[in-house]
């Protein structure tokens, strides 16, 4: 494996790691469960519902990058002004995720665990329900650039096993962080919690836009 190969490895690990959290970020229905679940039945059973919502994200995501793989030339051409666009789409999310209040997807939670099984194919079918992530998903590949059609197979891999390790990372690190302020977290840190990565994700892709515009390089 040559220096280029090694860089473009790099670089598709990178954007994929970034997109795959960015999009298991937002506490939605099913990261509202997630946070439940992990109160409520323990941290495992929490890791184990992001995992259910990650196998979704990631049939998401595949349908959309290979849906945009048939316009790879129209990419290609207007790969600057899809940047700004995709920064666009994910700042009117960061506002979307700030506004909204998680606190409404609370549910009852079941007083019996259940089997990590019937954890994991509950949120894999919560997160399925929502098919608008695929919007997400066009706006982060279009800013990312991360639509592959025309590469090795093994690079294609490497790119959506990053979104998955990314996902992967973030349900981690939710319920570690739940798990061990679970006596002082409750449904206003549901809330402030959101509204961070509203802010976050708004601040991003301002910056990003700018330098697009400028015509420097960021992920």
């Amino acid at each position: 494996m040559n220096w280029i190969e090694q860089v473009t490895i790099l670089d598709i690990l990178v954007k994929g790691f970034i997109i795959g959290v960015v999009v298991s970020a937002p506490l939605g229905p099913v990261g509202v469960l997630c946070i439940q679940r992990t109160l409520n039945k323990g941290r495992w059973y929490g890791f184990v519902t992001g995992l259910g919502a990650c196998l979704s994200d990631i049939i998401y995501a595949l349908i959309t990058g290979y849906g945009m793989s048939f316009m790879d030339e129209f990419l290609m051409k207007h790969q600057i002004l899809l940047q700004i666009i995709g920064s666009i789409m994910l700042f009117v999310f960061g506002v979307y995720t700030f506004r909204s209040n998680p606190v409404q997807s609370i549910r009852p939670v079941s007083s019996t665990p259940g089997t990590y099984l019937h954890n994991f194919v509950t949120a894999f079918f919560v997160t399925l329900s929502n098919p608008l992530i695929i919007f997400l998903f066009i706006g982060l590949f279009a800013r990312f650039s991360f639509v592959m059609p025309d590469s090795a197979l093994e690079l294609q891999l490497t790119g959506y096993m990053a979104i998955v390790l990314g996902a992967w990372t973030w349900w981690f690190g939710i319920t570690y962080f739940v798990n061990k302020v679970r006596t002082q977290f409750n449904v206003r840190g549901i809330w402030i919690l959101n509204r961070i990565i509203g802010t976050v994700v708004m601040l991003a892709s301002v910056v990003s836009i700018v330098y697009t515009i400028l015509g420097k390089t960021i992920y």
